[in-house]
């Protein structure tokens, strides 16, 4: 058995499916420690994982809810830029306090959210790491757009220019970010990193993703794994809700997530979208806005500041989302199709899968009104390719256990001592175990 550490972006929509998969590794008899911030630590304990704080100086406990509701007023590339500063932020603390907290913890081998750059303090100490991404895979493949943009994947010369002024695009913005890490490269005499996927692990690449959603484009890298949702239904705590309120209309279930879910402008379009259909919409808040704010709104849905999202959306007609991955799979598990309204980060290319695989329609931030996104759910609702597709895709993510695949992965490309009982990888061995070959642009 191993002892593992991980690193994961301090997001609900990154620690959720990490200490799902967190649970399961140790289910297998694995030992896990999550190192993070301070206002990460109830959630990760909660889950009954193993913490170890990092970053006390930068991040006090209130820390993250002030970024988030920050993040909350934002939308487009001003979304993208915001993120970027907190991701160096967090990688100038990784690169500082990483090192010392992982010899102390006395870990094998690094898990690292793809979002985080710890994949440099595992190469400074010669641990083997994995990726794990909780959005759609970083490849380089001018084939496929950049992850953050909410364009489709084409083998055509304007999509294959387009892709790859998109790739320098966003090389431009995560500049800050390299510059940092690269630095510190230096000084611990490793090889600067650039292009962002060199930051990524040369052995395993784990994506949440399902295959079943990602672009239909073959020879993407072998180092990258699709798997399906990191969900433990045991972790998800109880949450409140007026069940007697639902009246046996189709249920219109709308969240746009914990982070980036201050647009109260969208929430009253959503209800003014809602209110001549013959459907009861339930809107989830996230903890961004309080439910007093808002009044009685057109139609009266039913507004709570958090939601059962599970039970909710088992019992849904449609789905209207931001785009996150997590509400996004977890409504495909349940062949609820969506209305995705895009807010920034890699919700603009989370929808752009849905709409490539007919399993719901994007309303651009930009576009949106009552009228518009009204005309997008009867077309959704109203047309039987959008339901017909996601039910196919929730049958291909039933046919796999996204958490036991990602562990079996996992455990095989470190070699791990688990349900095989194989030998664990040696340090030296880490860096050849896979193809680190990808898809040429």
């Amino acid at each position: 058995m191993a002892r593992l550490g991980i690193f994961c972006f301090p997001g609900t929509g990154h620690i959720n499916p990490m200490t799902s998969l967190a649970r399961a590794l140790e289910r297998r008899g694995h030992s896990v420690v999550i190192f993070g911030i301070a206002d990460t630590e109830a959630r990760i304990r909660a889950a009954g994982i193993e913490f170890m704080q990092i970053g006390t100086a930068d991040y006090p406990v209130g820390t993250l809810r002030r970024l988030d509701e920050h993040l909350g007023t934002l939308r487009g590339l001003a979304t993208f830029r915001f993120t970027v500063e907190r991701v160096r932020n967090t990688a100038r603390m990784i690169l500082r306090d990483g090192p010392e907290a992982v010899r102390r913890a006395g870990v094998e081998a690094l898990l690292v959210d793809e979002a985080d750059m710890g994949g440099t303090v595992a190469e400074h100490l010669g641990l083997p790491f994995v990726s794990v991404a909780m959005f759609p895979p970083l490849i380089q493949d001018s084939r496929i757009p950049p992850f953050c943009f909410g364009w489709q994947a084409g083998d055509g010369r304007f999509a294959r220019i387009r892709n790859t002024l998109g790739f320098r695009l966003l090389t431009r913005v995560a500049a800050p970010i390299y510059k940092l890490v690269n630095e510190q490269r230096r000084v611990w005499g490793l090889k600067p990193l650039r292009r962002a996927v060199d930051a990524l692990s040369p052995i395993a690449q784990v994506a949440q993703l399902p295959a079943a959603l990602e672009f239909d484009v073959p020879g993407k890298p072998a180092v990258v794994h699709y798997t399906g949702p990191f969900v433990d239904h045991e972790q998800r705590p109880a949450v409140a809700f007026p069940w007697e309120r639902l009246d046996g209309r189709p249920l219109v279930y709308a969240s746009l997530g914990t982070m980036q879910n201050g647009s109260e402008s969208v929430f009253r379009t959503i209800a003014q979208a809602c209110e001549s259909l013959a459907v009861q919409l339930v809107i989830s808040l996230g903890g961004g806005l309080r439910v007093e704010r808002f009044g009685e709104l057109p139609g009266s849905p039913i507004v709570v500041s958090y939601a059962p999202q599970l039970e909710l959306v088992k019992k849904a007609a449609v789905v209207i989302t931001h785009g996150g991955l997590n509400t996004v799979l977890e409504s495909l598990a349940e062949g609820v199709p969506l209305v995705c309204i895009p807010l920034g980060n890699d919700q603009p290319g989370v929808a752009a899968r849905v709409a490539s695989r007919h399993a719901g329609v994007v309303v651009p931030r930009s576009k949106l009104g009552a009228r518009r996104l009204r005309s997008a759910l009867c077309e959704v609702l109203g047309d039987s390719i959008y339901r017909d597709s996601a039910a196919r895709i929730s049958e291909a993510i039933r046919s796999v256990d996204g958490l036991k695949m990602a562990a079996d992965i996992i455990e095989g490309s470190l070699q791990l001592m688990g349900a095989d009982g194989a030998a664990p990888v040696s340090r030296s061995a880490a860096r050849v175990l896979a193809p680190s070959s990808e898809a040429e642009g």
